[in-house]
């Protein structure tokens, strides 16, 4: 047998690995089988006779192409779409059934599958190798070409804000709906300061139309301006929790034209919004009412 085809063999062993890594970063799994195959291309081209720790070599290569693929999206101000995968819509408020248990843990899981969406590139790669992986913060360091420390802080950040998620069944989206009330009294008021002072300084607002891309706009100014330009006095706003978080569906004339879930941060000020924009887009989605 070929020292090829040993490589090969030990390269199948890893795939699966690299595989639900590629997939915990992206999101998507088109992105991830690619991933795989351009690592299998990189590595057999350079070879693995001096290497000692091959699953770590092919971790490495595969979190570098995974972080390229991270700050292109962020350069070029988009993301895939999520596999076709629709957020889970909800009612919130008091409800003659309770939720179906199903639906709820679909509702959460889809919650932190958006939070890691809002990671940075360096954020979201530093806490899926550590915490999933157990790749430690020395050789996510390197990759990153960061301290160590610096590395161990990116995870901290990212796990708050996934923690802060996987408590939004329990917690959180209906205590938080007075900030949200807040956010569309202002723009309907047309008051710009207001509105600032409600979004977080790096708040992004992400727009969904059913495109191949989902469009961001990125700063507290730019987000308050596009609520100033988008606001409609005689809609009328129906409270929704969407993939946990606390959201609205606008309605107006009769029609559902838009579907908006808010993410605070720590500090009280809106810090996401996601927005699945026009008819078109609102009627692929299964809403409560």
């Amino acid at each position: 047998m070929t020292d090829q085809n040993l490589f090969a063999e030990r390269f199948e062993e890893h795939r699966p690995r690299l595989r639900r890594l590629a997939q915990r970063m992206l999101g998507s799994t088109a992105e991830a089988d690619d991933i795989v195959q351009e690592v299998w291309l990189r590595a057999s081209a350079a070879g693995a006779d001096n290497v000692e720790n091959v699953g770590g070599w092919l971790t490495t290569i595969a979190s570098r192409a995974c972080l390229n693929v991270l700050r292109s999206r962020s350069a070029h101000g988009e993301i895939p779409l999520d596999d076709g995968t629709d957020p889970v819509i909800e009612a919130d408020g008091p409800a003659a059934d309770p939720l179906d248990q199903t639906q709820h843990a679909d509702a959460i899981g889809a919650a932190l599958t958006v939070v890691h969406e809002r990671l940075s590139p360096a954020e979201r790669v530093a806490f899926v190798l550590h915490d999933s992986f157990d790749v430690p913060f020395e050789q996510i360091a390197d990759l990153l070409e960061r301290s160590p420390e610096a590395a161990r802080q990116l995870a901290s950040r990212a796990r708050r804000r996934v923690r802060s998620a996987d408590v939004a069944g329990a917690r959180p989206a209906r205590e938080q709906r007075a900030v949200v009330e807040a956010f569309f009294a202002a723009a309907r008021a047309g008051d710009f300061d207001q509105l600032v002072s409600l979004l977080s300084p790096e708040i992004e607002l992400r727009i969904d139309q059913g495109l191949s891309a989902t469009a961001i706009v990125r700063g507290d100014a730019a987000v308050a301006g596009r609520a100033l330009m988008f606001a409609i006095p005689g809609a009328v706003l129906d409270a929704v929790l969407v993939d946990g978080l606390p959201g609205v569906v606008v309605t107006v004339g009769g029609q559902a034209v838009s579907v908006m879930a808010f993410d605070l941060g720590d500090d009280g000020r809106i810090a996401a919004i996601d927005a699945f924009a026009g008819p078109a887009r609102v009627s692929a989605l299964a809403l409560p009412m």
